[in-house]
């Protein structure tokens, strides 16, 4: 896999490529647990752009933000300095305030990491409030038609 194919989505599964740099290492050279987690941020980072949605532009127009509310990680394997990575993204669930996502992080084929993540929608005091329709409309007419067809979807 080359990193400059870029992410892409394919499907209903968001592909964002990952290069393991020295900073992402502890001392035995093997990526720092933490670590998955970052890379998992930036490919739904990466998944709400590709979709025209701008985190940033929600905050300041809107006052809305997206959070963390729950993590369920499984380690499985370790990545290595300079191994390619990718992070598999996948809307499962779409609720008024929040979005279920799972997402696994493979090198060459292995199964490296596997999360589900529960993000929920917040105002500026921290308070759960509905997916803007723009939100709810791209990541289910975009991610989540192909999972409508084969009845793997949950609303």
């Amino acid at each position: 896999m080359g990193l400059n194919a870029g992410h892409k989505v394919l499907a209903r599964t968001h592909i964002f490529p990952v290069r393991v740099y020295y900073e992402d290492t502890d001392a035995a050279g093997i990526v720092y647990h933490a670590n998955y987690l970052r890379f998992a941020e930036r490919a739904r980072t990466e998944l709400l752009r590709d979709l025209n949605i701008r985190q940033r532009e929600l905050a300041i127009q809107d006052g809305l933000q997206f959070v963390v509310r729950s993590c369920e990680i499984q380690y499985l394997a370790t990545a290595r300095l300079d191994d390619e990575l990718t992070v598999e993204s996948r809307i499962t669930l779409i609720r008024g305030a929040s979005v279920k996502a799972k997402q696994l992080i493979k090198s060459e084929g292995r199964h490296l990491v596997r999360m589900e993540i529960l993000i929920a929608c917040v105002n500026r005091v921290g308070s759960p409030v509905r997916l803007p329709h723009h939100v709810r409309s791209a990541l289910g007419g975009r991610m989540l038609n192909r999972l409508r067809d084969r009845g793997e979807w949950q609303q």
